[in-house]
């Protein structure tokens, strides 16, 4: 039984509730002191922010890897060192404790000597990061998530910017804050931290011109007054402009190459779950994304939407025991851009699913556009999958969004296996066998 465990045994629950960040920190600094801190001497690079955190993990993590760098990865879809990532199944991004310090020590017996670590509000507000040595703290944007948790969007912010403020308290690193220039809070972000390094593609200090969008990924100019980098991106979508960006700035701030800068990101081929494609020789696609916040339903529809040749099929659904506020936007949202919006489970756990399919329907409906005939509700996701991917017809796209790369789905009875990118492939083969 871990610490948390032991105190909640004893504690009153409401109590609990009031001391659980304390909890959380008396737990890592006895895990830290048991274990020797494993992390001490590991050049810690932190990534934060609602939206593209993995991304840009993975973008980091390669670059570094490709450059010679002996450099660890711990995100929502993988962690390992080099090229031996492994599946994360776990429904969490920044684990536990007791398997934070676990997976370090195990990788830093493999010789890891930087670490790439997807750094979550959750894991900064319960100080579940106290003893990691963060060297470079980068934040990719900052938008409405995890309400049910932080109760105001001033607390969830300002829990991400714990990583700046422990980045620049670091004095075994670099000391160095990566800021998405165009985000609102930027300005607080950059105030937490003594080197600021900002990127954008309107103001920033590294900006991206001449930016090309394709079906392949991104393309854009770095402008420098030594030599201009000529960026490729394999991951689609405007947002991996600026996903791809942190990743410029990490470099640079490690003085890369710009050979190494280019060769780095350009080879990093994809992410699981995120814009993931699925061909099976039919005549219309299907791509699978981890998409579930507002904002990134937002840039995702806005992108994708021109270069749909016949209708856009949506199909999404929304976790219990998660903000509910965002229900009725994902709705909106969906109902906006899509031409059919098909709703489903996401990761009900003990809550009513119908009820928060209605909730997304009823934020669908009020959008005006989608009616009865192109909004269907359809709970469990295995036959929403095939329902979707059965309206479809030549050019059309289908999106399958919110649970990605994620290996189980979360019920009133447990969780139980999943994989979203299986479940479409074998749907397609049904379909056009």
């Amino acid at each position: 039984m871990n610490l948390r465990a032991l105190v909640k045994k004893f504690i009153p629950t409401s109590l609990f509730s009031v001391i659980e960040p304390f909890g959380h920190l008396m737990e890592a600094v006895l895990v830290n002191a048991i274990n020797g801190f494993p992390a001490k001497g590991v050049k810690v690079i932190g990534i934060t922010g609602t939206n593209g955190k993995t991304s840009t993990c993975y973008l980091v993590h390669k670059m570094l890897h490709e450059a010679g760098y002996k450099v660890g990865l711990m995100t929502t879809v993988g962690y390992g060192v080099g090229d031996n990532i492994k599946p994360q199944i776990a429904h969490m991004t920044t684990v536990s404790v007791p398997l934070l310090m676990k997976r370090i020590k195990a990788m830093r017996s493999e010789g890891m000597e930087w670490l790439v670590l997807e750094t979550t509000s959750h894991a900064l507000a319960q100080n579940r990061v106290w003893g990691i040595p963060y060297s470079i703290a980068v934040m990719t944007n900052i938008t409405h998530e995890h309400l049910d948790y932080h109760k105001t969007f001033e607390r969830y912010r300002d829990a991400k910017r714990k990583l700046f403020k422990l980045t620049d308290r670091n004095h075994n690193g670099l000391r160095v804050g990566v800021v998405n220039a165009e985000d609102p809070s930027a300005d607080l972000f950059i105030s937490d931290i003594a080197n600021p390094v900002t990127y954008g593609v309107e103001k920033g200090d590294i900006r991206a011109e001449r930016i090309n969008l394709s079906s392949d990924g991104v393309d854009y100019v770095i402008r420098s007054d030594e030599q201009d980098l000529h960026i490729h991106c394999n991951l689609p979508g405007s947002f991996n402009v600026y996903n791809s960006l942190a990743a410029v700035c990490v470099g640079k701030t490690l003085s890369l190459s710009k050979e190494q800068i280019e060769k780095g990101i350009a080879a990093l081929k994809g992410v699981e779950g995120r814009m993931t494609t699925i061909n099976e020789g039919q005549d219309f696609s299907v791509i699978v994304d981890f998409a579930h916040t507002p904002d990134s339903f937002e840039k995702l529809f806005r992108d994708i939407k021109p270069v749909v040749r016949g209708r856009l099929i949506v199909m999404f659904g929304s976790a219990g025991r998660r903000d509910e506020a965002k229900r009725a936007v994902q709705g909106r949202l969906a109902a906006k851009y899509a031409d059919e919006v098909i709703v489903t489970e996401e990761d009900d756990r003990d809550v009513d699913g119908f009820k928060i399919m209605e909730q997304i329907a009823a934020g669908a409906q009020e959008e005006g556009k989608i009616i009865d005939h192109n909004l269907f509700l359809v709970h469990d996701r295995n036959e929403a999958i095939e329902f979707a991917i059965k309206r479809a017809k030549k050019d059309d796209t289908v999106l399958l969004l919110g649970k990605g790369h994620e290996k189980t789905i979360e019920r009133a009875d447990g969780e139980h296996p999943w994989n979203e990118i299986a479940a479409a492939k074998e749907t397609l083969k049904q379909v056009i066998s």
